[in-house]
């Protein structure tokens, strides 16, 4: 990897959306998505404090959709992957004063979406050779991956792409608590890699899969709430939840998020166990919001490198989001990004097109 760059300019420009006042829970009843946060074009430069160093516990970063098109991949790239861009984060984040200690990548970062085996393990072996070669794969960011629609949703009946992911995804996968088949969600397949939690510097975590076999557009929301409830009486500071489709599209659609049923179900659980917020991807755009009267906020960080769901304005930008995790009990979200070229899969050198502070937002509980 070849690019050089600093991210001192992100620390000079930044865009701050909107933000609505805590208001207190409600009940599992959710009103229609808010989506009156959007960029401030005016860049206003974000002044408060948010990185001295004593007073962090930990941060991580996400990000999803980084798969070219079809119609774009080319011989030369087998991972499918949007390589300029993932490789433009990947040196933003080692470049950082403070580095996140994780980056938790939510899905669809190979085009997959095959029932062929050989296919998708491909794709696969190629974006993990690919990062097992970059300088961030020995950064000290632990990087922990989530799959997508594109890479379980392959149409199989015994779920080749999950078996798949599985298998050479192993070393980024961070637990192995979660239901198996059957079960009270009725799981088809064993989600027990897919769907599961584990605990950091007291914050619980939830990775999970939106899209079994069998079981698109859905959760397995009945041992997700038990175990948020688990955690939350256990005394667990933080909750997070991390996942590839989100529960609230960027715009209010229900075609691009998690169905009704158990999108409810979720909400709800993270609503009483007072989690902080949901990051997934998906829709192909950032994007914070607080889709109900209560706490939680549901942020949507999939401008990762795939085409842009809105290309123009403020919106036309690729990057990630950092979230930092302070020792007096705030969550600070940072989100950054940088514009690119004519075409999304463009060279995107750092001196032409810099990635500056794009939103910043205090969601603590």
């Amino acid at each position: 990897m070849q690019h050089k760059h600093l991210l001192t300019t992100a620390l000079l420009c930044a865009g701050i959306y909107s933000c609505t006042s805590n208001s207190t829970n409600s009940n599992t009843v959710i009103p229609p998505v808010d989506t009156t946060h959007r960029v401030d074009t005016t860049h206003q430069v974000d002044t408060t404090n948010h990185t001295v160093s004593d007073s962090v516990l930990f941060s991580f970063a996400v990000m999803g959709c980084n798969r070219l098109d079809k119609g774009d991949v080319t011989g030369s790239n087998a991972s499918t992957a949007n390589l300029v861009q993932l490789d433009r984060t990947f040196d933003d984040l080692v470049q950082l004063n403070r580095r996140p200690d994780y980056l938790f990548l939510v899905g669809d970062l190979v085009i997959g979406k095959t029932s062929t085996a050989s296919v998708i393990d491909a794709q696969l072996q190629a974006w993990r050779t690919h990062y097992e070669g970059s300088p961030i794969a020995t950064s000290g960011i632990k990087l922990v991956l989530e799959p997508g629609n594109h890479e379980t949703n392959d149409g199989s009946v015994d779920g080749v792409g999950e078996k798949e992911w599985l298998k050479i995804m192993a070393p980024y996968i961070a637990g192995s608590n979660g239901p198996g088949i059957g079960g009270a969600d009725n799981c088809v397949t064993d989600q027990s890699k897919l769907t599961y939690s584990f605990d950091y510097k007291g914050t619980h975590f939830v990775m999970v899969n939106t899209d079994a076999t069998g079981q698109t557009t859905s959760v397995p929301a009945k041992w997700i709430a038990k175990d948020l409830a688990a955690a939350h009486a256990a005394g667990a500071q933080h909750i997070f939840v991390l996942a590839h489709q989100p529960a609230f599209s960027y715009n209010g659609s229900t075609g691009d998020a998690i169905g009704a049923a158990t999108r409810d179900q979720l909400w709800a659980a993270m609503q009483a166990s007072h989690a902080e917020a949901m990051f997934s991807a998906h829709n192909h755009i950032y994007r914070r919001l607080r889709p109900s009267a209560g706490k939680s906020w549901m942020v949507i960080a999939g401008n990762g490198g795939s085409s842009l769901a809105n290309d123009v304005g403020a919106d036309r930008n690729f990057g990630f989001t950092i979230v930092t995790v302070m020792k007096n009990g705030k969550v600070l979200e940072k989100a950054y990004g940088r514009e690119y070229g004519t075409n999304y899969n463009d060279p995107s050198p750092a001196s032409q097109y810099p990635t500056t502070i794009r939103d910043t937002a205090d969601i603590s509980w």
